[in-house]
């Protein structure tokens, strides 16, 4: 068990990991509480996908300038700004509903407020990780643990928001969202850290931008890793958004079905996560990505052609696995080559190819499950994935060739190791 939270050691990391578990809970319980609320006002399933656009078309057009102020600024002070914005946003969005005044314009309005927070938040959390463990060996088991705690809370989550919707309505959903981020504001407070460094100006915003850029551009090994995970996220994720429909269509079950086949992904996803986290280096975790990509694309296929609801729910667990490790293994292998003084800008390349591509993969899934339907679609994104891991494990051996001597220089491979030719990536 030690080896599975070794992270957990590190007190500032301790700290985040306990006040975001909860603060999680709270934001699963506003995601199920808003497209709930959403339907129950228009009765539209067209504006559940608009409501989610815009909580999400933000990140992809600001993330790589957030990344520039997140390796500018203070992480942990940033960090602090933008989970008050999110409780601030929460708590608005709770009296709004409370007294009754809410329309879809101010829910409209309010998602683009938090995707705005979200495209800042999500590199800075992901950049800040490496600084709240001081020991980089134990850095692939946080991101690891991270993943785990989204995936756990995405289980619990919309259960807790079903059982309170029934009770006491969406606005007391919001309302304990908003108490949820004093946890995790606490747990940032809480936290020793070295002093403050400064500001760094030396450049324009977009100087630093095209620095970046070349970075990602230049790094093989990086830049392969998020074209595969943006391939994968854009054509294959969004069968989430399409869930709905082949629950009614494919299984002919309703809200409970679709429950349950949410629930096997995110257990799957779990499951990934603490396999992740039970690894001890980060030697290796190229070719865990690619299989996994090739896992979750056949995962996929498997998926869009059963008719039993057994079936699905046996298949489910590795879609989900799948992609997060996917998704976790990028993140580790990234932060780990990647140099502190890039770390924001590279990240936020991550948030992009994971997050700020879901808004256009959901709009060609919708446009595509439309002409051909729902089966069709997610096939096809299985398809594609497949074809992305297949690319990926033909990269291996010329990726590890670059990726040798950065794991040499940073300690994580002794030269014998290379010498005897241990796979690296």
């Amino acid at each position: 068990m030690s080896r599975l939270t070794r992270a957990l050691r590190h007190r500032n990391y301790r700290l985040f990991f306990s006040g975001q578990s909860i603060s999680l809970v709270g934001t699963w319980i506003t995601r199920v509480a808003t497209s709930w609320l959403v339907y129950r006002l228009t009765g539209s399933e067209l504006l559940l996908g608009v409501v989610g656009f815009c909580g999400q078309i933000p990140t992809m057009l600001l993330a790589p300038f957030a990344g520039v102020l997140v390796d500018r600024w203070d992480r942990h002070r940033l960090l602090v700004l933008t989970q008050a914005a999110s409780m601030l946003q929460s708590l608005v969005l709770a009296v709004l509903t409370l007294r009754h005044d809410i329309t879809v314009p101010w829910l409209l309005g309010l998602q683009i407020v938090q995707g705005v927070i979200n495209a800042f938040d999500t590199p800075a959390r992901q950049a800040f990780v490496v600084e709240m463990v001081e020991d980089r060996a134990d850095l692939a088991n946080a991101i690891a643990l991270n993943s785990s705690m989204v995936n756990g809370s995405r289980i619990i989550g919309p259960s807790i928001g079903g059982l309170l919707i029934a009770a006491v309505g969406e606005g007391w959903c919001f309302l304990a969202d908003a108490v949820s981020y004093l946890f995790v504001i606490a747990s940032l407070l809480m936290m020793r850290l070295p002093s403050a460094r400064s500001a760094r100006v030396e450049a324009r915003v977009l100087e630093e931008l095209r620095v970046g850029y070349r970075y990602v551009r230049e790094s093989a090994p990086i830049r392969t890793a998020l074209v595969v995970l943006a391939i994968v996220s854009t054509m294959a994720m969004p069968y989430t958004v399409l869930m709905p429909a082949y629950a009614a269509e494919v299984l002919h079950g309703g809200p409970n079905t679709l429950g349950l086949l949410m629930t096997a992904s995110g257990v799957g996803a779990l499951g990934g996560g603490l396999y992740l986290a039970s690894r001890q280096s980060v030697v290796g975790l190229g070719r865990v990505a690619a299989y996994s990509t090739l896992i979750f694309g056949a995962g996929l296929v498997a998926f869009a052609f059963t008719t039993s609801l057994w079936v699905a729910l046996a298949v489910l667990p590795f879609v989900g696995a799948g992609f997060m490790v996917e998704m976790a293994a990028t993140n580790t292998v990234l932060q780990t080559l990647v140099t502190d003084d890039l770390r924001g800008r590279v990240m936020a390349f991550y948030t992009m190819a994971f997050f700020g591509t879901a808004p256009l993969g959901s709009l060609l899934a919708g446009l595509a499950a439309d002409r051909v339907g729902a089966r069709w679609t997610i096939a096809a994104g299985g398809v594609i994935s497949l074809a992305a891991g297949c690319w990926l494990v033909s990269r291996l051996p010329a990726l590890r060739a670059i990726v040798r001597p950065i794991y040499i220089e940073r300690g994580i491979l002794p030269v014998p190791a290379v010498d005897s030719g241990t796979k690296t990536l």
